[in-house]
């Protein structure tokens, strides 16, 4: 069986003269040769792709693949994350991950948010602002929580996106928006204790594998998860595995929202504890990373016992399992060893 990757390399876009927060998802080259070397240990063989150019490239050469394992993020607009899958719907190839609908909808943080508040799962009242105007027209009470609303790897957070006046929402939001180019999500300032859910499988077969509390240390400022907490996460947050009636807390809700949003194969969704402690829905991530030292889903494996090798056999079983019928077509097709 081959199977394709497809990923936007950190390392060519800083060539290029992308910034290093600019290129924040993009993933390193340890990580593509960490799944190359786990999918060929596991009996299969493997075509690295790259981004969505080099696969526009190959797909007119009339390359094709049984399978494509499929962690890149794109470049612009709300739908970047959605290109690569959208192009191989196109051409009807099997992917691993959610489809362009799910990948779409989730980047945009306000209109999941609809569906997710529109299916009966909590989340903070929220505003979406564009201008000056949308800002001084925010009803919500203070304190307040700002941020780009399609950005991920907490781009754009830090200390200023806690809002405690009137006159910070409108210049921290002015500053997101214009430093970002796109709306910003204002919501209600959760003080409690924050979680990210792993999930591995589709649908009735999905399953969260573990709850991870995300401890910010009192040595990274404003105590906020923000961009530089995740960059330099070793010293400044501490992960905690959730147990006992925390964990089963998490895991109902995280697999809700997976199974309202139709989420594949794996991800991870994120909730955080108002004052009362109530877990309240925050992010989906139904792309996330997968660096066997440093991606949240990697760690939260690991916590459990889980190897990195299982975990992405798991992932392309899960994909396999989805697209069964259009690979044996494929493996048909190529003469491939349907055995393996």
């Amino acid at each position: 069986m081959k199977i394709g990757l497809t990923y936007d390399l950190r390392q060519e876009y800083l060539l290029n003269g992308m910034s290093e927060e600019e290129t924040a998802e993009f993933d390193k080259v340890e990580t593509i040769d960490a799944l190359e070397e786990t999918l060929q240990s596991l009996g299969y063989e493997t075509d690295r792709i790259g981004n969505i150019f080099s696969l526009t490239k190959r797909l007119g050469a009339g390359d094709r693949w049984d399978l494509v394992l499929n962690i890149a993020e794109g470049l612009r607009g709300f739908g970047r994350e959605a290109q690569v899958p959208a192009l191989l719907d196109a051409y009807d190839i099997p992917y691993t991950f959610s489809d362009p609908l799910v990948l779409s909808l989730t980047l945009h943080k306000g209109m999941v948010k609809r569906i997710v508040r529109d299916a009966g799962i909590p989340t903070p009242d929220f505003r979406i602002v564009e201008s000056d105007a949308d800002a001084m027209l925010v009803d919500l009470e203070l304190p307040l929580f700002a941020k780009p609303v399609a950005e991920g790897t907490s781009k754009g957070i830090s200390g200023e996106s806690v809002i405690t006046t009137r006159e910070q929402l409108i210049s921290t939001s002015r500053r997101l928006w214009t430093r970002y180019g796109q709306p910003v999500l204002v919501e209600t300032f959760l003080p409690g204790r924050e979680f990210t859910v792993g999930i591995l499988g589709t649908g009735k077969n999905a399953i969260a594998i573990g709850a991870m509390e995300v401890i910010v240390k009192d040595n990274a400022a404003f105590g906020v998860y923000s961009y530089t907490s995740k960059e330099k996460y070793e010293e400044l947050v501490e992960y905690r595995l959730a147990d006992g009636p925390e964990l089963q807390e998490a895991a109902d809700i995280a697999l809700n929202v997976w199974r309202v949003l139709g989420a594949r194969d794996a991800g991870r969704v994120d909730l955080r504890a108002d004052s009362e402690g109530r877990l309240l829905f925050l992010e989906a991530n139904p792309l996330a990373g997968l660096h066997p030292v440093h991606s949240d889903l990697c760690i939260i494996a690991r916590m459990i016992g889980m190897t990195y090798k299982e975990l992405i056999h798991a992932i392309v079983s899960s994909a396999s399992t989805r697209c069964s019928a259009r690979i044996m077509t494929y493996a048909r097709n190529s003469n491939w060893n349907c055995s393996q």
